[in-house]
């Protein structure tokens, strides 16, 4: 078990004063098995009129913000502290029935997970689907363990990782084609081409610890939110995958949102109103700390 801090702060500057309309921020983990909140707080300058807390349709924790008068800057800052509990197993179990690709899903099951099997981006001249079938062996089995790593891993080798400060997301055939993204890129293609396999798939919002012991990042994505998908195998449910990194496991990773796709898991968004056209700048620091000695211990190999 690891104690992990996160302090992320945002701060939108207006080149004049602005009304600012509704802001949602979807900045607060949800307690699980593998990690635990300890502390959490909210600190938004200038003071909201109104600060309410929902669970959105996938029970995501969603704070809903109001404010009244101008101001030409908001800053939100979110500090969380949180046990975290990594996989520690030699052997990711599956299923009998799910072992080797492709299996089906239980019949109880499906309708629930049908929406996120569902592909969500045009493939019309089928160009995603001959990528992604590459990575099947032709006349004998797929082991689906296998075929999820070599997917999540080939992301990693085969695309080079930039970071995108402009809003959205690429779509996957677009990621495709350039052979470069953001985290949020990557993570939509796996997520499109697993479901273009008949996997059911969604996007993970979240943070990324990054150990710097010796001078040397590991990961790629920190400094900023982070942004990777989970697969659903029988017998091991919902599975993480990051393919900016290549881990498969929650090793590292801070989970907070989940949703079908990235527009759905936005960290925070909002509106604001002016009399005349006003340029607006954003910037973001995320700091993950880990609680005691910073450590890095070997990442255990998972087999599915």
């Amino acid at each position: 078990m690891t104690v992990f801090s996160v302090n992320h702060v945002t701060t939108y500057a207006y080149a004049e004063p602005v009304r600012l309309g509704e802001h949602r921020m979807m900045l607060r983990p949800r307690d699980s098995n593998d990690q635990r909140l300890l502390e959490a707080s909210l600190a938004i300058d200038p003071p909201p009129k109104t600060l309410r807390w929902i669970h959105d349709v996938f029970d995501n924790c969603v704070a809903v913000a109001t404010f009244s008068g101008e101001t030409r800057e908001l800053r939100v800052e979110n500090r969380i502290t949180l046990e975290h509990t990594p996989f520690e197993g030699d052997e990711f179990l599956l299923d009998d029935s799910a072992r080797f690709y492709p299996f089906a899903y239980d019949a109880e099951e499906t309708p629930d997970l049908a929406r996120s099997i569902e592909r969500h981006s045009p493939d019309p001249s089928g160009e995603l689907d001959r990528w992604v079938r590459h990575f099947l062996h032709p006349g004998r089995p797929t082991e689906t363990g296998e075929l999820l790593m070599t997917l999540n891993y080939a992301i990693k080798e085969g695309f080079y990782y930039e970071r995108r400060v402009e809003k959205g997301t690429q779509s996957a055939l677009e990621t495709l084609a350039r052979r470069r993204g953001s985290c949020r890129d990557f993570a939509t293609l796996m997520m499109e081409a697993a479901r273009a396999l008949g996997f059911a798939a969604r996007f993970v919002s979240g943070y990324l610890y990054v150990p710097d012991c010796d001078g040397e990042n590991r990961h790629l994505g920190g400094g900023s939110t982070h942004a990777w998908l989970q697969i659903y195998l029988p017998g091991s449910g919902w599975v993480e995958f990051d393919p900016t990194n290549g881990i498969v496991g929650n090793r590292d990773l801070i989970r907070v949102a989940v949703a079908r796709e990235a527009r759905q898991a936005i960290p925070l968004y909002g509106s604001y109103f002016a009399d005349n056209a006003t340029a607006s700048t954003m910037d973001v620091e995320v700091r993950v700390r880990q609680s005691p000695s910073c450590e890095l211990p070997s990442a255990p190999h998972r087999n599915l």
